[in-house]
Formats: structure tokens, sequence, C-alpha cells
């Protein structure tokens, strides 16, 4: 499905408002003057305010989807349209802002 490619500066939450950054985005390929994030790359989140008496707070973030055509260095660029899985609680991770220019599939 195609989307916006993901870039640094994109805002990234878990459902229980958490920040997600990307640990190691692309610093080869920019987005409006920003590194590109590639689907290997796991985020992490900070600041998820999940009780710790279910299975704590999201920590980290997997992509499970990206770009199935396009690709830096050998890997999938993510897009906005792409799927994450937060772990240890199994929620997903919301996009709410990217860039608005460049489109993949």
């Amino acid at each position: 499905m195609p989307g916006y490619v993901l870039h640094l500066g994109a805002t990234v939450m878990c459902i229980h408002s958490g920040q997600g950054q990307p640990t190691a985005p692309n610093p080869r390929v920019k987005v409006m003057g920003q590194p590109v994030v590639t689907q290997p790359i796991p985020y992490t989140i900070a600041g998820c305010s999940n009780p710790p008496t279910n299975l704590g707070p999201c920590v980290t973030a997997n992509w499970l989807t990206g770009s199935v055509r396009v690709k830096v260095m050998g890997q999938p660029v993510v897009l906005q349209s792409s799927q994450a899985i937060c772990l240890p609680t199994g929620t997903p991770l919301n996009i709410l802002i990217t860039q608005s220019r460049v489109k993949a599939q």
C-alpha cells in the first residue's frame, strides 16, 4: 500500500502516548532534510503511561511492514501506512505526523 516515507522528524507514539524514536535512522538518504527510517531498525519508546501492573510500559517497537518497492541500502523504507508492534505490550505504534512530499509503495 502506498504511503509517505517516514523520517526522523515524524511524530510516532504508542497508544499509551509514549513518544517513539528510531534507534538508527539511515543517514544516507534524507527527506525534507531528515534521515529516512528503514524497516529492520527498532524504535525506542519513552514516556509510555501503561500501568506497571499489566505488562508494563511500552519499551521498544518493531516494524512488521515496509515498502515493497523502495529500499535504502537493501532495506525497505518505513511508510506512513506501515504497521508496528510495541513490546512487551503487543499494542500498535501510531504514526501521527510525517512529511508529505515523498511517497513510496
